[in-house]
């Protein structure tokens, strides 16, 4: 759908249906997946998302060659669609899921996967009375902790439950420097050395009812920092250097905290490590036996801007062309979809296909309307689809509740995220 441009740059192309979809004449990459996914979803209205299959297998080989023959446990955030998390895991390299809700690990567990590592500490009462109360599941599911009183917690919960908790520590993978005073980093476990590590593993090990199974050492200032932003060379280059000074401190001080928690618990089964935008770093370390990711499958705007790797998007939703006001502006439906975390631009859904559009300076992206401005307005027809890019990942799939799966330029499957299965964990 859409109407001819000046000089001939676009024209219709009637599908066997006989329904017209947008084609470019001159077809670059973009206007090429353009057409690519108007054809695909041609039958179909938005709002809607798609997962490009080809793209996404891309990427998941790309992230199994970076981790050199490590194990890569899939982060279920960033994905929160249980048949794509099947599909990833039915591919070498890739072992285990990444959790972030203890409800989540539970479902999961049930749902037949066997290794679910839970990614942050939890303070469900419930979920830790049916996980101490069940061999199955306290089998398949470990918990994380990194202080005692998250144990109490558990303990108080258990409601009879006698089965023997999985844990995982988190070690503190922030670079201080000056003596602290300036830090890199999210503010997550509060134990860094590795006496911390090894008092508190000394515990467990010491503990009826809890086993200590793994460690787990999450450096975002590294994997989730962007190290070649657009247009702003110097701070690229001051975020490259604190990510290699980050990277050289980290290697020393995890090798120590793991050679002193080994020291307390001979069985750890595994270390985790990394995230998308540090795989091949992290793999590096004889430490580290695992490598945690999942925002590469999927290769969101956020993860653009990374001198040590490229994806392909493979995660995109559509919107509809609703109005017309003007000359060079179209209004489509919806499409407010900001990101988690510290709010900036960098936090907003991308306007991606067709390539040119840009958002209104006072009014972004809407809640129930989204206005975009650019030459490409003025070829697009009411009911055109424009296409986006999310920030972030899986946040995507608390928008919609089904995905399109694209291959072969067709939609081969149509599968539920988290939210068509009814499930919104957070």
């Amino acid at each position: 759908m859409g109407a001819a441009a000046p000089g001939g740059s676009a024209q219709n192309v009637p599908l066997p249906s006989g329904r017209p979809v947008w084609q470019a004449l001159r077809m670059t990459p973009r206007a090429a997946l353009r057409t690519r996914y108007d054809r695909a979803t041609a039958h179909l209205d938005a709002p809607l998302a798609i997962v490009d299959l080809e793209a996404f297998d891309a990427n998941a080989a790309d992230l199994v060659g970076r981790a050199g023959g490590k194990p890569i446990r899939v982060a279920s955030k960033s994905v929160r669609c249980r048949a794509l998390l099947e599909r990833v895991l039915a591919r070498d390299g890739f072992s285990g899921i990444m959790s972030y809700t203890l409800e989540e690990s539970i479902w999961l567990a049930r749902a037949g996967f066997g290794d679910v590592l839970l990614a942050y500490p939890s303070a469900d009462r419930a979920g830790f009375a049916e996980l101490a109360g069940d061999a199955k599941l306290a089998a398949a599911v470990t918990v994380m902790a990194d202080d005692p009183a998250q144990l109490d917690l558990i303990d108080r919960a258990r409601s009879g439950g006698a089965e023997e908790i999985r844990v995982c520590l988190e070690l503190d993978t922030s670079l201080h420097l000056l003596g602290g005073r300036i830090r890199f980093g999210a503010r997550r476990s509060p134990l860094r050395t590795p006496a911390d590590l090894a008092g508190l593993a000394r515990a467990i090990v010491a503990r009826p009812g809890f086993r200590l199974v793994g460690l787990m050492a999450y450096e975002g200032h590294v994997a989730g920092v962007g190290d070649a932003v657009a247009g702003s060379p110097l701070r690229s280059r001051a975020v490259r250097l604190m990510q290699s000074a980050a990277r050289r401190e980290l290697a020393q001080r995890r090798a120590a905290v793991v050679h002193a928690v080994r020291a307390a618990a001979p069985e750890l089964e595994f270390v985790n490590g990394g995230g998308t935008g540090s795989v091949q770093h992290t793999a590096s370390e004889d430490a580290v036996t695992e490598i945690a990711a999942g925002s590469g499958l999927y290769v969101p705007t956020l993860f653009d801007n990374y001198t040590s790797f490229s994806g392909r998007p493979a995660a995109l939703f559509a919107q509809p062309v609703v109005r017309r006001p003007g000359v060079g502006v179209v209004t489509v439906l919806g499409g407010g979809y900001p990101a988690s975390g510290a709010a900036g631009r960098d936090r907003l859904p991308v306007p991606f296909l067709p390539e040119g559009l840009r958002y209104h300076p006072l009014e972004g992206p809407g809640e129930v309307q989204t206005p975009l401005l650019g030459p490409p307005a003025d070829d697009l027809l009411i009911g055109d689809k424009v296409w986006f890019r999310h920030a972030k990942a899986g946040e995507l799939c608390e928008r919609f509740d089904s995905l399109h799966l694209v291959e072969d330029g067709r939609v081969t499957a149509t599968v539920p995220t988290y939210r068509g299965e009814g499930r919104t964990f957070l």
